[in-house]
């Protein structure tokens, strides 16, 4: 009897049910993170101003209410989101060096952060649909994409990523944690976070990979499919020229699919088969993964939409 309360006493001191995750910020000398800190707060202020703008811009000018610029709002709030999700734990870190973080407001920090990708993912999906529509059916296209149909799309991107979200968060109450909790990242990542566990969380990962497969599962096929229709109605048109013009109102979208996509498998791919690599590549992985989108989408859209370089040229000029 004596020995079994030992035993239980011994595992209670390497698990706990609530535990007190420690963050970890960029590997390296710890009076170099003020340094560090500069870059990172470049990248952040450009993805809050880049967006911020952005969605100024749309609100305001009347001449960009059209189904196109509404999912480009829809995508530039969700790049908002998804910085402000990162960017406390990230700079608290850099300039604190407060890198302690309770497993609530950890599953606070994964709701928001992956509920944003996942709306991210949907979001590329609509636009990608919204091309092919005006591409491959232009007469048709306002009859189609109406405003109470944006607003249902829209409803539904959001309402898929809440219902797949919750049922993940809501496995990590059981699960115990070991008394080494120090995760990868600057912020709480699912996968990272059930690493640390030490009880069972098969169905954790079962469910971490259906939620894969609802939303990176099925929106990838999606927009290959709209682009391998977009691509084959394009081909039947007969000037060079204009082929190159429908194909040029793509490229800001397929950009924005990219450096979502690209770095969202690299992440992945580092976590299942890179536990060798350095901490300093998963790390940077991670980093890239969540502030290269919010950076480069206003910067592509900015350049590549002749409408919206426009309004914002008009904007700093009458200021």
């Amino acid at each position: 009897m004596l020995q079994m309360q030992d035993n239980t006493a011994f595992l209670s001191n390497f698990t706990m049910k609530t535990p007190t995750f420690l963050l970890t910020g960029v590997p390296g000398p710890e009076s170099a993170h003020a340094w560090i800190s500069i870059p990172f707060c470049c990248l952040y202020a450009t993805a809050l101003s880049g967006n911020s703008m952005i969605l100024f811009i749309i609100v305001t000018q009347q001449s960009l209410h059209e189904p196109m610029y509404y999912f480009l709002s829809m995508l530039s709030a969700t790049d908002l989101g998804l910085t402000i999700s990162t960017m406390s734990t990230t700079l608290r870190i850099l300039w604190f060096r407060a890198n302690e973080i309770n497993l609530n407001w950890c599953v606070v920090q994964m709701f928001f952060l992956h509920g944003f990708t996942f709306i991210e993912s949907g979001v590329l999906v609509a636009m990608a649909f919204d091309r092919y529509i005006a591409i491959c059916n232009p007469l048709r296209y306002t009859t189609i994409l109406t405003n109470s149909r944006i607003i249902q799309m829209g409803f539904l991107v959001i309402m898929r990523a809440i219902v797949l979200i919750v049922p993940l968060l809501l496995l990590l109450k059981p699960v115990s944690f070991c008394r080494v909790i120090t995760l990868s990242h600057s912020y709480c990542y699912h996968p990272d976070v059930i690493k640390l566990a030490c009880s069972d969380t098969r169905a954790n990962s079962i469910c971490g990979l259906v939620d894969l497969l609802l939303t990176t599962g099925v929106d990838t096929p999606c927009i290959v499919l709209s682009y391998i229709l977009i691509i084959r109605s394009v081909l039947t048109i007969a000037s060079s020229g204009e082929r190159y013009k429908v194909f040029s109102t793509c490229v800001s979208h397929i950009g924005a699919v990219a450096i979502l996509y690209i770095p969202m498998f690299s992440l992945s791919l580092v976590h299942r088969y890179g536990q060798s690599a350095p901490k300093v590549v998963h790390s940077m992985m991670a980093n890239v993964y969540l502030i290269l989108p919010p950076v480069l989408n206003p910067i592509i859209y900015s350049l590549k939409t002749k409408q919206i370089r426009k309004a914002i040229l008009c904007l700093l000029l009458t200021k």
